[in-house]
């Protein structure tokens, strides 16, 4: 049997491969895919997500397999939350969910429907920069900057758990966020400061 053959099941390898391109693609530019059984009866493939993002509430439909952070950034437009490796691994992506720091790119949106997100642009207070963002300015916490708001981030969430101790702690605590530009030891001078006026 040659590969456009049908097996079976009705389906050629020419045909499956086809198909799984063009739901690649489809979610590469965060388009919909389409499918023919869905839970609600529209049959469109989507689902009902309810967000509650830096204190608005976001209502959307979306495919139940899109992240955190394909939603925050292509359809809320809050593009502060960068996508780095896109695998977990970077910690570009770091945002909190009721109160706690997850990877947003390995967090689908429908997984925290109805719960409160808090993305960079949620710390500042109108002009007021969050003390963190401040102690990162005053620090020179940054290079390239691309890192920073999920370093931010994460350093919010390590001071808020009350773990900023010694410099050795923090970059322990720090660690599952990378920095290319290696602007490591500023970084925990920043943390340690805010850690220090508390």
């Amino acid at each position: 049997m040659s590969s456009d053959d049908s097996n079976e099941s009705g389906i050629s390898r020419r045909g499956f491969l086809g198909r799984t391109a063009t739901a690649s693609a489809a979610l590469a530019v965060g388009g919909p895919i389409t499918a023919s059984a869905e839970p609600d009866g529209r049959g469109d493939g989507l689902v009902d997500v309810e967000l509650r993002v830096n204190e608005r509430v976001e209502r959307l439909r979306l495919d139940p397999r899109v992240t955190l952070l394909d939603t925050l950034r292509d359809r809320l437009g809050l593009t502060g939350t960068k996508k780095g490796c896109d695998r977990g691994q970077c910690g570009a992506c770091t945002v909190h969910v009721d109160g706690r720091r997850v990877l947003a790119c390995l967090t689908l949106a429908g997984s925290v429907t109805g719960r409160r997100v808090t993305t960079i642009e949620g710390l500042a207070r109108g002009s007021a920069l969050h003390p963190v963002q401040q102690a990162f300015l005053d620090h020179d916490g940054f290079q390239c900057g691309f890192c920073t708001s999920g370093q931010i981030m994460s350093a919010v969430a390590v001071l808020r758990d009350g773990q900023a101790g010694s410099p050795e702690q923090i970059r322990e605590l720090m660690s599952g966020n990378l920095c290319r530009c290696g602007a490591y030891g500023t970084i925990v001078d920043a943390i340690r400061a805010v850690g220090a006026a508390d």
